[in-house]
């Protein structure tokens, strides 16, 4: 009952992931319906209900454009948990500031870049002219597009593909 369910507006755009436990209670509830059902049936006494994998809204939800929270979970992510002075791919990486914050560095999407433990020690609190260090690529705030934002559920809900790519 904990499994991820997408939810889609009344235009089909995925707006949200909710547990079936959720989807379920919104269905019953008469606020959205049914889009694929990819998980078999929950069987009560006398009814049995679909496991929804894929649900809509019958109203149109207005909402601001949603932008990526500026976390360390998605630092590592937008880089692809690589250091951006080396390129090691490992478990044990930092975030590290271009501009250190003690010359002004804010913790912006542009002024953070993951970094491993020898790099980030290297490079200290200096700047990279001063460190002698070059970036892999310049770091930039990511698409806050919906392949983005929901693209870590698409390994384990590959049904959710066409939804997702589309928008």
């Amino acid at each position: 009952m904990q499994a991820s369910v997408l939810v889609l507006n009344a235009n089909f755009e995925p707006i949200h992931v909710c547990s079936t436990h959720r989807a379920i209670s919104l269905i019953l509830g008469g606020r959205a319906s049914l889009v694929m059902n990819g998980r078999g049936e929950i069987r009560t006494v006398s009814r049995s209900y679909p496991l929804p994998s894929i649900i809509r809204l019958e109203k149109m939800v207005r909402r601001p454009r949603p932008r990526v929270r500026l976390t360390k979970r998605e630092v590592l992510r937008r880089d692809a948990y690589t250091c951006q002075y080396c390129g090691q791919h490992t478990l044990s990486l930092t975030v590290d500031h271009v501009t250190p914050r003690h010359l002004g560095g804010q913790p912006t999407w542009e002024n953070l870049v993951t970094a491993c433990p020898a790099c980030n020690h290297r490079k200290g609190g200096r700047t990279l002219e001063q460190a002698q260090m070059l970036l892999l690529r310049m770091p930039c705030e990511p698409p806050s597009s919906a392949e983005y934002l929901f693209g870590r559920h698409l390994k384990d809900n590959d049904d959710w593909r066409p939804f997702v790519s589309g928008w």
